[in-house]
């Protein structure tokens, strides 16, 4: 299969322009396009041949739920026959934006687009582009993000081309992307609104919209146990992971870069490429081949907007050994965290004690 990358300036486009992705979805085939939050990988959400598609492609476990994107709350009506008043003000709020409802799902919406699951994850994406595509195409499109799985989610089209070229029909490149990381999933199916998956909406900003909101245990720590069906993307398996092997470190700024800086000497000693992901206030302090700043801890925006292509970067230098700093776990920094974590495989060390943190519990 040839893809198709086609340009598409997000501020000055036409409708005209996404004819043919239009048609390709609707024939049932695969485009990759831009939203706010990651590039995702669209196929109609209401054809299970698609979905099947996805996985393929991506390499992704059919039992791993895809999110359908819409462009409207009329859409919503063909997803589920279940909208609470507190979806509705939860979309009032926050939709279009980077916020995943898990609703009862109805009889239109097959297994196959669920992960097998009873339920169906929904947000419309703010995205020109994004939300262009949909209301063309007509199509409620089912869209996990656009690279192979448990590789770093893409940030721009050509973090799509490196994962999937020659493997979907058309990636849109509508330039980089804003906030950098996944949507925050809420489940509303459960008596008490719950976090599946944190992001750019903080468990605050939802309290302040419908009151209590619980958060998942399995966030912040190993995800969900062998044997039960992950209820949201990215709860079970492996995610965001570069080539290297990934090691956090916890404590103390200056009792973390000393650590950093003995491991990364040790492994230098023996020839691997050595890599740190850096922050503002400690770029200069590290000795490693590649140092890479991810942002300042005053601004987790920023953070969360470099991690995913810091971490391809790295990929791309062939480093075998990357090192980095753990964040706080407040507000946004929860779900920069989660994405850490994951892609580190869990593999924190305690500085205070040189403890390596292998555990459930983080």
């Amino acid at each position: 299969m040839k893809t198709k990358v086609k340009q598409v300036n997000r501020d000055n486009f036409s409708r005209s322009e996404f004819e043919e992705a239009s048609e390709i979805l609707r024939s049932g085939g695969l485009v990759a396009f831009p939203t706010e939050t990651v590039y995702g990988l669209g196929g109609d959400g209401l054809l299970s041949s698609a979905a099947e598609k996805i996985y393929a492609a991506k390499g992704r476990p059919s039992d791993n739920p895809l999110i359908i994107h819409i462009s409207s709350m009329d859409d919503l009506t063909q997803l589920t026959d279940e909208v609470s008043e507190k979806a509705n003000r939860l979309a009032d709020a926050f939709w279009p934006g980077p916020l995943t409802m898990i609703f009862q799902k109805n009889d239109k919406v097959p297994y196959g687009t669920t992960g097998g699951l009873d339920t169906v994850a929904v947000r419309m994406p703010n995205h020109p582009i994004a939300l262009e595509l949909i209301r063309t195409s007509g199509v409620l499109i089912a869209a996990p993000s656009a690279n192979t799985s448990g590789r770093p989610s893409p940030t721009k089209a050509e973090h799509v081309v490196e994962d999937l070229d020659g493997k979907i029909d058309m990636i849109i490149d509508g330039g980089e992307v804003g906030i950098g990381i996944e949507s925050t999933i809420v489940d509303l199916t459960s008596e008490i609104p719950t976090i599946l998956r944190p992001g750019y909406i903080t468990k605050e900003m939802l309290e302040e919209v419908i009151g209590e909101v619980a958060i998942d245990q399995a966030i912040l720590t190993k995800g969900v146990k062998d044997g039960l069906k992950p209820k949201a993307p990215g709860m079970k398996y492996k995610h965001y992971a570069p080539k290297g092997d990934l090691t956090l470190y916890k404590g103390l700024q200056s009792e973390v870069v000393d650590e950093i800086n003995k491991d990364a000497a040790k492994k230098r000693a023996q020839n691997y490429k050595v890599g740190v992901i850096a922050t503002e206030e400690t770029k200069e302090m590290y000795d490693a081949d590649y140092v890479m700043c991810i942002g300042s801890r005053n601004d987790e925006e920023s953070i969360a907007r470099h991690l995913y292509g810091i971490l391809r970067e790295f990929d791309h230098l062939e480093v075998k050994y990357i090192y980095g700093e753990c964040f706080s776990k407040n507000n946004l920094g929860q779900a920069i965290m989660n994405r850490l974590l994951k892609a580190a495989g869990y593999h924190v060390v305690d500085v205070s004690g040189r403890e390596r943190c292998d555990k459930d519990e983080i």
